[in-house]
């Protein structure tokens, strides 16, 4: 399952950056941020695959989302000048940005490489 994130769950879940000036994200298991909007065609159309990915691999990588009409600082902070763009963030490690609409086998291999999750 995916879940939005806002500005105070993305301090709790990820990472604080009002605390922590560097880099240290705040879970034990990995993660993705889908930053996308509302009305972004690319953004809709990677939705299910997203979607099914957050099921297949439950327990094992957390999927969050970003809205990033509502989210502006957040999307800022990450310099999202294009969507949909994802965040991989592996644990003890920093988050590597991937822009554009990733394609279901293409996310399958960045999970495995830059979060060192097999199915």
């Amino acid at each position: 399952m995916t879940q939005e994130l806002h500005i105070q769950t993305f301090k709790e879940l990820v990472f604080d950056f009002e605390q922590n000036k560097e880099w240290n994200y705040a879970s034990n298991i990995p993660c993705i941020i889908d930053f996308w909007a509302p009305w972004c065609g690319p953004c809709r159309m990677v939705a299910p695959i997203y979607e099914e990915l957050s099921k297949l691999y439950e327990g094992k990588v957390h999927f969050y989302k970003v809205n990033t009409d509502e989210e502006q600082e957040l999307s800022a902070m990450f310099g999202i000048r294009s969507i949909p763009s994802f965040l991989f963030i592996p644990v003890g490690e920093n988050p590597k940005m991937a822009p554009g609409a990733l394609t279901r086998e293409i996310f399958i291999e960045a999970i495995e490489k830059e979060l060192h999750v097999s199915l």
